[in-house]
């Protein structure tokens, strides 16, 4: 994997000992700190279209979360070592090990889950607060066991172990793949650059990269979903001002709401946002309508 492509060329490297990973982080640009936490099932390589340009006016932090690209992937049963609540953590530690106490947070898919924890749990921390295309855990869940939102993975990929990880090592390519192709609006890996595709096929094909991707699934129907529950019970928000952003062709849409429609009901009263075009992966699908998004809001 040494050989790998650098696409963040002029971006100083770092490891990072949070106490329940080793984190895989890299750092370019001057300014107010900025942290961009990717999603499933890539590494940071997701942000290449627009972090160089982020760089410009923020000092951008990236990591790979635990369990995904070059970052350890502590071992776990159930869920326990792949919570948001637990993510969150090596966030605050990776980023007071930079020098930041306060800074704001763009994330996608789960790092997007592990950015609105960690807003809800570290209020003091987060001063901006960008969510792309996702909706809160417990509202996917509302809509999968509703049956109005097609999203089989998070059922198959939080079974038990060892069963959804056997099933993905016989062919890690052809599952994650599939998925990409099917969550990408042209219905295939067009939008996708061909060095970052190898980023991502370089890790996803790990056995403990794997188990880590289940496990963090795991955590998402139960340690996750808890968390969500009573957050929610207790009318707890987040204080930052959050924005969110979705293609226009969303996984768990519901029948009734909009995506901004259900943070401003749940945990984002304030929240603004909407639609770009393009499926989930929206930073590499409309990097441009997604940057000029982000830019604004930051």
């Amino acid at each position: 994997m040494t050989d790998l492509p650098d696409l963040f060329p002029g971006f100083a490297s770092h490891w990072i000992e949070t106490g329940g990973a080793r984190i895989f982080a890299r750092t370019a640009g001057v300014g107010e700190p900025l942290i961009l936490l990717h999603g499933f099932p890539q590494t940071m390589a997701m942000w290449h279209r627009i972090a160089a340009k982020l760089a410009r006016t923020f000092c951008v932090v990236m990591i790979d979360l635990r369990g995904y690209g070059w970052s350890s992937a502590p071992d776990s049963d159930g869920g326990a070592g792949y919570s948001k609540r637990a993510m969150g953590e090596d966030v605050v530690v990776a980023m007071e090990t930079l020098g930041h106490v306060r800074f704001s947070v763009i994330g996608h898919d789960r790092g997007a889950r592990v950015g609105y924890r960690l807003a809800l749990d570290h209020p003091g921390r987060v001063t901006k607060l960008a969510l792309l295309d996702i909706i809160p855990t417990i509202e996917v869940w509302k809509n999968v066991r509703a049956g109005v939102a097609a999203s089989a993975h998070w059922g198959f990929l939080s079974r038990p172990a060892p069963t959804p990880e056997k099933d993905i090592a016989a062919d890690p390519d052809g599952y994650f793949e599939g998925l990409m192709t099917k969550w990408a609006n042209t219905q295939s890996l067009a939008s996708f650059d061909p060095r970052a595709m190898a980023q991502y096929r370089a890790f996803w094909g790990d056995p403990t990269r794997i188990h880590a991707m289940c496990e963090d699934y795991r955590a998402g129907a139960t340690l996750d979903l808890a968390a969500d529950e009573a957050d929610l019970a207790a009318g707890k928000s987040i204080l930052c001002p959050v924005l969110n952003i979705t293609g226009d062709f969303y996984l768990t849409r519901s029948a009734t709401e909009t995506p901004v429609q259900i943070w401003r009901r749940t945990f984002a009263p304030g929240v603004s946002g909407g639609m770009v075009p393009g499926g989930h992966f929206v930073a590499e699908e409309a990097p441009v309508e997604t940057f000029d998004a982000l830019a604004r809001f930051l």
